[in-house]
């Protein structure tokens, strides 16, 4: 369970920035920043229930690596901000690094 609260740690993690983003390119600031308040509050609790059971060092890497991959979609998906290489490597080495830290934790 520890994981699926992580997920939607990241997924909430991924809600702040966007909410930001949405706030300066539309004239309703207060309703995205409200959210984007709401959102880092949600994220912080799903971690504390996540970081229970999963060491603080892998739910933190966990969380705010895949938090910055959503972000990193959403905008290229969504705000036509560029894809390329370079930042498919990027994701590559991010989830590269949360799976070494996974596999480094199960292995003591």
């Amino acid at each position: 369970m520890a994981y699926v609260y992580l997920l939607i740690a990241a997924c909430f993690e991924a809600g702040w920035p966007i909410g930001m983003k949405l706030a300066s390119l539309t004239g309703n600031k207060g309703l995205y920043l409200s959210l984007a308040i709401i959102t880092m509050m949600l994220s912080g609790w799903f971690l504390y229930l996540a970081q229970r059971v999963i060491p603080i060092g892998t739910a933190y890497c966990w969380w705010t690596g895949t938090g910055c991959i959503a972000v990193m979609l959403i905008s290229c998906f969504c705000f036509g901000e560029s894809f390329s290489l370079s930042k498919a490597c990027g994701i590559i080495f991010i989830v590269s690094g949360i799976v070494l830290l996974e596999i480094s934790r199960q292995g003591t």
